[in-house]
């Protein structure tokens, strides 16, 4: 479905991403891991078109999308659940959710409304309430269900457990899982390592904008160097 080739992008005069090579295929669970400042975020923006990509290309379904506008890059079918929770504060959250569906018929919005609230029953019991005052977690969930909104054969997660509490990590990797088994790829990008190479069918390593290592997620989880920088004592590493 989705492939990168050679990828460079820059933030000012930081080279961000330096000749990323990346695929996710259809119905796969992939995530990204790395540290802090490796370019995971800027990626998923890249991908989505919010970043422009210096040299390299980006392929959905054979056909290059790097220079599209970041709506028709949604209109194909990659939704992207940013960071940082970006809800509209002063709309409501079944106004946030409708706004994820703004390219789609109104009949079809309405199907996958019940869709989000299926798979967020918190948020059915707060579509009148204001975004702005939904605790972290729900907050999580309505960027997460506002991306699926869109209906997107691509899913585009950044960090969505950041800053929850364990019960809610659990959550959230729950959905992830549903939205998966309903058919929607997913690429995931995820502090928490070792619940992401769990959930995964294959992985990549980003370090200082590059990728490092890549293959099959169980075989990532017992890469001694992955364990060692990424997973610690989560999986019994011995120091």
């Amino acid at each position: 479905m989705l492939q990168l080739h050679e990828v460079h992008a820059f933030y000012g005069q930081i080279h961000a991403l330096k000749g990323v090579a990346l695929r996710v295929d259809a119905g796969e669970i992939v995530t990204l891991i790395g540290s802090n400042g490796a370019g995971k975020s800027t990626l998923l923006r890249t991908i989505s078109g919010l970043v422009r990509l210096r040299r390299g290309q980006i392929l959905w379904q054979s056909q290059p999308i790097e220079r599209l506008a970041p709506h028709a890059i949604v209109g194909l079918g990659i939704s992207h659940a940013p960071e940082g929770r970006r809800v509209f504060s002063r709309l409501t959250v079944q106004e946030n959710l409708e706004l994820g569906a703004y390219l789609r018929p109104a009949r079809e919005a309405r199907q996958d409304l019940e869709r989000v609230l299926a798979l967020f029953p918190r948020l059915q019991e707060r579509l009148r309430q204001r975004a702005g005052t939904l605790s972290g977690g729900e907050q999580q969930m309505l960027t997460i269900g506002r991306a699926l909104m869109a209906r997107p054969r691509l899913l585009l997660l950044d960090e969505p457990s950041m800053g929850l509490s364990p019960l809610l990590v659990e959550v959230i990797f729950r959905v992830i899982r549903d939205i998966h088994a309903q058919g929607t790829a997913v690429l995931l990008v995820e502090q928490n390592a070792l619940a992401a190479l769990s959930i995964a069918q294959r992985g990549y390593v980003l370090q200082s904008g590059e990728i490092v290592l890549e293959g099959p997620a169980g075989v990532l989880l017992e890469d001694p160097a992955v364990q060692r920088a990424y997973l610690g004592e989560a999986v019994g590493v011995q120091g």
